[in-house]
């Protein structure tokens, strides 16, 4: 169990930095989308391809930070029992959800995923779109994007577990940290501030 504490913590470890890097994404597609607004109301001129980055984006975020999400507890959950049910029966409960839904849940899109990335790369599928782009780097984030969520799903079944056995605390327990958000918007606010010191030194 030691070990496998080990890869659990390894897994959190990986998706709390993809998670913390992924969603500067976030602002690339805000960005894109600002920049595609002026030009097409300045200039009257647009493109599929800034349409497209933009969905790209989404749907990379969406998925790379699902792991992450998981990770942080944050997903949607429709409470109704499980609330004021015992830790120890919450407990069972995540396993056998971890078990019998994520873990095949997040399998069969691997096993679907895959092969359809696989496809998209080696065809060189292009969007149907008059100035649309190549298809597969969005494809790639199916198999990737559940790739890190499957491994997430083991890692907080390792930690459930290891949680009934006695050997760690209660791995559910949020910690009052900084969010995601708050961090992009501390680490936009820095670079920010960087820029005025360099225009005020200039």
């Amino acid at each position: 169990m030691q070990a496998l504490l080990k890869f659990s913590k390894a897994v959190d470890w990986l998706n709390r930095q993809v998670g913390k890097y992924v969603i500067w994404l976030i602002l690339a597609s805000t960005v894109v989308s600002a920049i595609n607004a002026i030009v097409r109301k300045a200039f009257n001129v647009s493109s599929n391809a800034y349409l497209e980055v933009q969905w790209y984006l989404f749907a990379a975020t969406f998925l790379l930070c699902s792991a992450y999400t998981l990770l942080n507890g944050e997903h949607v959950k429709i409470d109704v029992l499980y609330g004021h049910w015992s830790k120890r029966a919450q407990m069972w409960i995540d396993v056998f959800g971890f078990t019998c839904f994520l873990l095949p849940f997040c399998s069969a899109f691997l096993w679907f995923g895959v092969p359809f990335f696989l496809k998209g790369f080696y065809s060189g599928e292009v969007s149907s779109n008059a100035g649309g782009l190549i298809r597969w780097p969005v494809y790639a984030m199916i198999p990737l994007g559940f790739g890190l969520l499957f491994l997430q799903g083991v890692s907080e079944l390792i930690k459930r577990l290891a949680f009934l056995m006695g050997l760690i605390d209660d791995p559910t327990h949020k910690q009052i940290e900084k969010t995601a958000e708050e961090e992009l918007a501390e680490a936009i606010q820095k670079l920010a501030e960087e820029k005025a010191a360099k225009a005020n030194a200039a």
